[in-house]
């Protein structure tokens, strides 16, 4: 045993005795740190209702034994006791390594957590898949800014000028084009808030209404129903009032058609007329049912609204149409009067050879 301990403590203090000593120590540690990730971390990410924590687990795991291997490498250096300059130069060189490891991590996890988010279980309203690639390049342009940054420090590279000239170019781009990065800004923020989304049918500030048939960084683009294209500036849709007109819970649309009819008509026969109508057009929805409401009392006549949605707003042209020309024709067949303005135009004789038009409301008659 003393000799045995002799051994130990002559060999012990031989560096690269120490150094082999250390890399196997860091070798078994890898290995059992990948085995707790994989084993232990992977069955409780399976227990889950998603996939992305599975996929976490299997971006992690190379990385993660590649660092404690290479944390292991850098301890095992100082035993050597080489010279300063080429220790130095290899401890940047593993560091960087280590830096674009964790990089590729980096944009590898962005990734499938901004599908997740966009998609599946854990889908959420504010991040839309048209979204997801202009996010994903944004993450990745911060994780390559901040692994330059840790590499200029790790080869000790002074980023005051550098960062001096980027501030003046900065000002001056800004200011060069500011139209366009209001542009730019506006349809990141296009993206990622979604008021709307490709095949929407949108309103902007009540005037331009079609179909969104593009959105990118610069403009949006709209098909009208005059199968004209409209290219609006997203600084311009940024500050508009947008009426999205496929949004809510549903893409369906409702149409309202007011009707009136003449007083004295059968209020329970006009309601079952349009009821008919709307039942028997088949571009109308059955569900939600039409409705038939009573408005108000008109100056002339008795005033109805036929409330009835269609599949898609893109319909509501042809559906109003058909619409119309069924009530038309059942309110004939039934019997049922649509008032329209009427005036009485009297003559009155204001002289020999003079008369005069009063289109007023006439007055008592004398002979």
């Amino acid at each position: 045993m003393e000799t045995l301990s002799w051994l130990i403590a002559e060999w012990g203090s031989v560096g690269w005795v120490q150094s082999v000593a250390i890399l196997l120590g860091t070798l078994l540690l890898a290995k059992i740190v990948e085995w707790i990730l994989c084993s232990v971390v992977g069955r409780l990410a399976r227990r889950t209702r998603t996939s992305v924590d599975d996929q976490a687990v299997q971006i992690l795991r190379r990385p993660v034994f590649v660092t404690v291997l290479v944390s292991g490498l850098l301890l095992a250096l100082p035993p050597l006791a080489l010279p300063a300059g080429p220790v130095g130069i290899t401890t940047r060189l593993f560091q960087t390594l280590l830096l674009l490891i964790w990089l590729t991590t980096g944009m590898r996890l962005s990734s499938a957590v901004l599908r997740a988010l966009s998609s599946g279980p854990l889908a959420s309203r504010r991040i839309h898949a048209s979204a997801v690639p202009l996010l994903d390049n944004t993450v990745r342009v911060v994780l390559v800014g901040g692994a330059a940054y840790f590499a200029f420090l790790i080869w000790n590279i002074d980023l005051t000028a550098w960062l001096a000239s980027a501030g003046i170019i900065g000002i001056a781009v800004g200011f060069a084009a500011k139209d366009t990065l209001g542009n730019l800004f506006a349809g990141v923020f296009i993206l990622v808030d979604a008021p709307y989304k490709v095949g929407d049918y949108v309103v902007l500030d009540g005037e331009d209404r079609g179909q969104v048939t593009h959105i990118g960084l610069r403009s949006t683009r709209l098909l009208t129903r005059d199968d004209v294209e409209i290219i609006i500036p997203n600084s311009v849709i940024g500050g508009a009032k947008i009426v999205n007109e496929s949004g809510g819970p549903w893409p369906k649309y409702r149409i309202r058609i007011r009707v009136g009819v003449a007083y004295g008509s059968d209020i329970d026969q006009v309601r079952r007329v349009l009821e008919e109508v709307a039942a028997t057009t088949r571009e109308v929805c059955s569900d939600p049912a039409p409705r038939v409401r009573f408005r108000a009392f008109g100056d002339s006549s008795l005033d109805f609204e036929l409330l009835c949605w269609i599949d898609e707003p893109g319909a509501r042209g042809l559906v109003t149409d058909l619409l119309l020309t069924a009530i038309y024709k059942n309110f004939a067949a039934e019997g049922i009067e649509i008032p329209f303005p009427q005036r009485d135009i009297h003559i009155r004789n204001g002289g020999e050879g003079c008369h005069t038009i009063d289109t007023s409301p006439p007055p008592p008659c004398h002979p």
